[in-house]
């Protein structure tokens, strides 16, 4: 399932490039720099988060923390950059 989600994720953020408009080099840095920077902000306060709770857990907790699961993780980057692409598209792309 997991699998099946970051394909259709990493098909529909390829298609959103390719779609993007012709019209200058310029705006289409533009909308991938702002799709990244934005998922970039987002990946980091998620990572902060889990350290946090990687801290708590072994000083307070029952001492053993599981950790992140790296699908879950790349599913859920791949579906962030996805959306703040279609938005950043809609709002820079004419």
């Amino acid at each position: 399932m997991f699998f099946g989600l970051l394909a259709i994720a990493v098909t529909l953020i390829i298609i959103t490039l390719i779609s993007l408009p012709k019209s200058g080099d310029e705006r289409k840095n533009l909308i991938k720099m702002k799709a990244q920077s934005y998922t970039f902000t987002v990946v980091i306060g998620y990572v902060l988060i889990e350290f946090g709770r990687n801290i708590y857990t072994t000083t307070w907790g029952n001492g053993s923390y599981e950790g992140m699961n790296p699908f879950v993780f790349l599913v859920a980057i791949s579906v962030i950059y996805l959306i703040s692409l279609v938005f950043t598209k809609k709002k820079y792309g004419g």
